[in-house]
């Protein structure tokens, strides 16, 4: 790449972590620039002492609810970029779902972050299920994820945003309007 991804970054420590009471947050706002979206407002709180942490992105630009979906058809998918936002629910049909709320984080990463975060929910579940039927559906389930991985299973992602801050750069993923709110 010859162009340099613009960066500016605002930091502001000693802040009081609403979990813990103590001021020990840092408050981060990076503005940056992602290619076929345009500029990102990146925006984090992390605590020192209690390990809190949340984050959000929003795009500079009003962007319309939006739906994308995306075929994970090949290891060369993986690579695909994502941006979620905080507002938006990921499916990944027969596997699980992300739901925006309280605890929903945004983020960027590619396919393959994405994926891995459903693996790990996945593998907590089956560590921690006492029912035996349910832990053999997450081993089942991991394999599955773990052939996608490996680049020799198909599987489809959904990522819908009302607020619009949500996006697959791919010319394979298909964009299309939410219908409804999420």
């Amino acid at each position: 790449m010859s162009k340099k991804k613009k960066e500016q970054a605002n930091t502001l420590g000693g802040q009081l972590c609403p979990m813990c009471r103590k001021k020990t947050l840092t408050l981060s706002e990076a503005k940056i620039e992602a290619p076929y979206f345009g500029n990102i407002f990146v925006f984090s709180m992390n605590c020192s002492n209690c390990k809190y942490r949340k984050a959000d992105l929003e795009a500079e630009e009003k962007k319309e609810p939006c739906k994308y979906t995306f075929e994970v058809k090949d290891k060369k998918d993986l690579n695909v970029r994502v941006i979620k936002s905080a507002e938006a629910s990921v499916k990944i049909p027969h596997i699980g779902k992300m739901e925006p709320g309280p605890a929903s984080e945004g983020f960027i990463t590619n396919i393959e972050g994405l994926i891995k975060k459903f693996k790990e929910q996945i593998e907590q579940l089956r560590d921690t299920e006492e029912d035996p039927s349910e832990k053999k559906k997450a081993k089942n389930l991991l394999k599955k994820i773990q052939k996608v991985l490996w680049g020799s299973e198909k599987l489809k992602i959904i990522i819908e945003d009302p607020t619009g801050n949500s996006a697959i750069i791919s010319n394979k993923a298909v964009k299309s309007k939410l219908k409804g709110g999420a």
